[in-house]
């Protein structure tokens, strides 16, 4: 007997989910978004209402700027920490494992509460302390965003190429692991900066103004406002990781070339 594949049932069952999860009840948002005066009719006036609310440009001004500090100091933190794991310390492994999981285990106010302060008083009173809250809570899906884009190099050959040729770690790691795990930087930054983003129990529980806050507070006044603000927040995250995306792309590329 032949054997049955299961690839386009697959296929289409997962096309035909996705529809139903994703693209219809967004269709239906940006429908309602683009409602005009009342309900009635098809215009701009609920997007225009948006870009014209007070603290709409700080806050979400504010969020992008702490999105991208907390993706690089995640970066910076985890890089050559999974580069030394999966070298030299592969029986500290589940330790840091599990240290990085603990953030899905711990409620969010205990988080919040707890580690502001013990922060130095300097990072309490500014929002530069939400960093490194956004670095905490994405640090189980960088942990295996990276652990896995490494298992798949031969990292010690690597290694032992560069330091051979007289390149030090730092040089090491920035010209020859950092380009050979590129899928994997790239997932871990989407992660971190998707996170923080949108991250809004936090920051409302310290009492800052971010683009999250500032939404819940400016959709009590328009219902068909606070869609556009659903519809804006999604498809601004997804195109500008897109553009994200496209030019790390373009770097490798460019790199590939000079090589």
């Amino acid at each position: 007997m032949k054997r049955i594949s299961l690839k386009w049932p697959l296929i289409i069952f997962s096309s035909f989910l996705s529809i139903i999860i994703f693209i219809v009840p967004l269709y239906g948002a940006s429908l309602y978004s683009f409602r005009g005066e009342g309900g009635k009719g098809h215009s701009l006036v609920n997007y225009q209402w948006l870009l014209h609310q007070d603290g709409f440009y700080p806050s979400l001004f504010t969020s992008l700027k702490l999105a991208v500090l907390a993706g690089l100091l995640n970066l910076i933190l985890m890089v050559p920490t999974m580069v030394y794991l999966n070298l030299k310390g592969q029986r500290y492994k589940s330790l840091v494992d599990f240290l990085c999981i603990l953030p899905l285990i711990i409620p969010v106010v205990s988080l919040a509460i707890g580690a502001q302060v013990a922060m130095p008083k300097i990072l309490q009173n500014s929002e530069y302390e939400l960093v490194f809250f956004f670095v905490i809570i994405a640090l189980p899906y960088t942990y295996r965003a990276l652990d896995t884009s490494l298992q798949t190099v031969a990292l010690k050959t690597l290694v032992e190429a560069s330091r051979s040729l007289g390149a030090t770690w730092t040089r090491t790691i920035i010209r020859v692991i950092v380009p050979a795990i590129r899928s994997g930087i790239t997932g871990a930054l989407f992660l971190t900066f998707a996170l923080s983003i949108g991250e809004y129990t936090i920051t409302s529980l310290l009492h800052w103004e971010t683009f999250p806050t500032w939404t819940v507070v400016a959709a009590q006044q328009n219902i068909l406002g606070a869609i556009a603000i659903s519809v804006f927040s999604f498809v601004g995250a997804i195109a500008l990781l897109s553009v994200i995306a496209l030019f790390s792309k373009k770097s490798a590329q460019k790199a590939e070339v000079e090589e």
